[in-house]
């Protein structure tokens, strides 16, 4: 056992100084000044069956103060409650921004429903706007007034092609406290912020809630149709526009939040798993190399303490404490941003267990034809 905790407590020096500092929560949007021309932007938004939700978020899109000419374009996506409906009489009711609802049908093959109908949101925006800018941003995300003008003097004044912020997630209940913030934790972990940020990166990610994308570079990179097909459609997007020589920036997020709750565990598995194995690729060494890295850096360490000090091992008792303390400690950044307790760090074990489930979870129901299932939906492996 004593091996096993060393390896751990390795694991984690090298994830504290050479993983691109990901535990930190300071990326925020970059150095902007305003623009001496404001340019057009249009507001995409997909939404399948989010009555539920639109009126804290869809408000906040109508309500943005930019001083350039913006207008939203919400696309139905074959929703069943009224999602449409609801959205034409928020606009009536509220007013600001321009908004067009429209519903481009059920999405060809080869297509995933939400970029279907982004492909249709964006063909509208030509139309009406001829934008110079897309925002991109999912039906559960509430925007602060003044968000769109700050992400749009971000994007001008460093030359940003894809400027993307991570939405602040709903964090309310229990459930929700441990599973949520270390989600965006993970993500960190996987595509570190810093690394995506700098210049000549090889890693690209962006953050599906809320995406500004100049539109010569979606152009360019042909999105959406370059990844009509992509599960996990945010990294896709930077991945394409990156390598058509596009400049791509991600951090977290001040004044955009997510709405949309979940107030129970099933739902939170459901998020989760729904696009875990395609984020392995559908590799299962790729899945056999996660289950055992994360069991090495995540659950290793206690199960080291408690062995050592069952045994009255004090070698192992320690590395394994010392691996667990430095876990706990790139967690508490996290928490902090989230508002949330202390207390909650020594339990990453626990929730890093919990995502190990929900990746197996994930890869089960793609060899059972299930994979990828959301909303009605399911989509197979590219």
């Amino acid at each position: 056992m004593e091996w096993i905790g060393a390896g751990s407590l390795l694991a984690w020096v090298w994830l504290l100084l050479g993983q691109g500092f990901f535990w930190r929560t300071d990326v925020r949007l970059p150095e902007r000044r305003d623009p001496e021309r404001w340019p057009s932007v249009a507001v995409v938004v997909p939404a399948r069956d989010e009555a539920a939700v639109l009126p804290d978020s869809l408000p906040s899109l109508l309500g943005q103060k930019y001083p350039g000419r913006a207008e939203v374009f919400l696309v139905d996506d074959g929703s069943t409650d009224g999602t449409g409906a609801l959205a034409r009489e928020l606009a009536a009711a509220r007013g600001g921004l321009p908004l067009t609802v429209s519903s481009p049908g059920e999405p060809e093959p080869g297509w995933t429903g939400k970029l279907w109908a982004v492909r249709h949101g964006i063909a509208l925006a030509r139309e009406r706007v001829a934008p110079e800018y897309l925002l991109l941003t999912d039906a559960d995300i509430a925007h602060e007034p003044d968000s769109l003008r700050e992400l749009v003097a971000a994007a001008r004044s460093a030359d940003l092609d894809v400027v993307s912020q991570m939405a602040r997630l709903r964090v309310v209940t229990f459930w929700e406290r441990l599973i949520v913030p270390a989600f965006v934790y993970f993500f960190g972990q996987l595509y570190p912020f810093r690394w995506v940020n700098r210049p000549g990166a090889r890693t690209a990610a962006a953050a599906g809630g809320c995406v500004l994308l100049r539109r010569e570079a979606a152009e360019r990179a042909g999105v959406p149709e370059a990844i009509r097909h992509a599960v996990i459609d945010d990294v896709a997007l930077a991945r394409a526009v990156q390598r058509s020589g596009g400049t791509v920036w991600l951090g977290l997020a001040d004044r955009v939040d997510s709405v949309r709750p979940y107030p129970r565990p099933a739902e939170l598995w459901r998020m989760v798993s729904r696009s875990a194995y395609a984020q392995l690729l559908h590799q299962p060494l790729l899945l056999l190399g996660t289950v055992l890295g994360i069991a090495l850096v995540y659950l290793a360490p206690p199960a080291a303490l408690v062995a050592g000090l069952a045994d009255g091992d004090t070698t192992t008792a320690a590395l394994g404490g010392a691996a667990w303390a430095v876990m706990c400690g790139t967690y508490l950044p996290m928490l902090r941003y989230y508002g949330q307790r202390p207390w909650w760090a020594p339990l990453l074990p626990v929730t890093a267990l919990l995502y190990l489930l929900m990746t197996v979870d994930s890869a089960v129901a793609h060899y059972r034809g299930r994979g990828a299932a959301w909303k009605g939906r399911t989509y197979p492996a590219p």
